[in-house]
């Protein structure tokens, strides 16, 4: 319950974001999402004149390959990032073809939109992949719930999927429309899963003797979850409360020492 109340009105501003963002990749993804690349031979320092001739670095990598430094357009980098995102493949075209995922992006701190460098991961069409996808609430502001007062926070944003690259989703989406009063919840469970696409589950690596326990599944695990303003407000300040007594613990113990300091000299 930490800090609830502000962690609520983050993910509020920060669906609107995310959603639009979403919008505007699925607009681009009627066609493959394709990028020219070349080998590049330039490396350390002097990868500055290639930005400077408004060329972006980059590396691709994979299972059973030596990595492969590489460069491209920068214009037309920015625009593979944009509509890719990390989890959707791109087709590299030029010095090899490959099918491949964004796994790493470093932008420039001091121009907006600019990248610096790129990574791919190289993936095989007929291999299926593990990757995480954001999950993004449908129906935020008109649950029964909402409109009733109470608030709808999400507690998981994002989950580790398996599919095969042509079936990966940009993203994972969940209803909340159905949520009506405080305990109400939805789970990985109530998510509609897209053609191709299922849930990792993980070994928690327990194997306990007792077979006729029911082990908990991925699908139990809560992505929202209603609660009442007043109950979140309250624990956002007991957890205020919390931070300033051990505030207060440290420079107790640090008065400690300085007068212990003081005593000895």
């Amino acid at each position: 319950m930490r800090e609830l109340f502000d962690a609520w009105y983050t993910n509020k501003c920060k669906y609107h974001t995310s959603a639009q963002v979403s919008n505007e990749r699925k607009r681009d993804m009627g066609e493959k999402i394709s990028l020219s690349i070349s080998e590049r031979t330039v490396h350390g320092k002097k990868v500055r004149n290639l930005r400077a001739d408004g060329i972006t670095p980059g590396v691709v990598y994979g299972h059973g390959m030596e990595p492969m430094p590489i460069q491209a357009d920068a214009g037309e980098v920015r625009r593979v990032v944009l509509q890719a995102g990390k989890h959707t493949p791109v087709h590299l075209t030029g010095a090899k073809r490959r099918i491949a995922l964004i796994k790493d992006i470093e932008f420039d701190a001091t121009k907006h939109g600019v990248v610096r460098h790129v990574s791919f991961h190289a993936v095989k069409a007929d291999e299926p992949v593990h990757t995480e996808v954001p999950i993004h609430l449908l129906g935020v502001g008109e649950s029964e719930a909402e409109k009733a007062g109470f608030v709808v926070l999400q507690a998981v944003d994002k989950a580790e999927i398996r599919a095969l690259p042509a079936d990966l989703p940009e993203a994972l989406e969940v209803d909340i429309t159905k949520l009506a009063g405080v305990g109400d919840r939805v789970t990985l469970g109530d998510i509609k899963l897209p053609h191709g696409v299922e849930l990792v589950e993980h070994d928690t690596g327990r194997h306990d003797d007792d077979e006729e326990e029911e082990k908990p599944s991925i699908t139990d695990l809560v992505v929202a979850n209603v609660y009442e303003p007043a109950a979140l407000e309250a624990a956002n300040e007991a957890a205020a409360g919390e931070s300033t007594d051990e505030e207060q613990v440290t420079v107790e113990g640090e008065e400690t020492e300085e007068s212990a300091e003081t005593k000895e000299s």
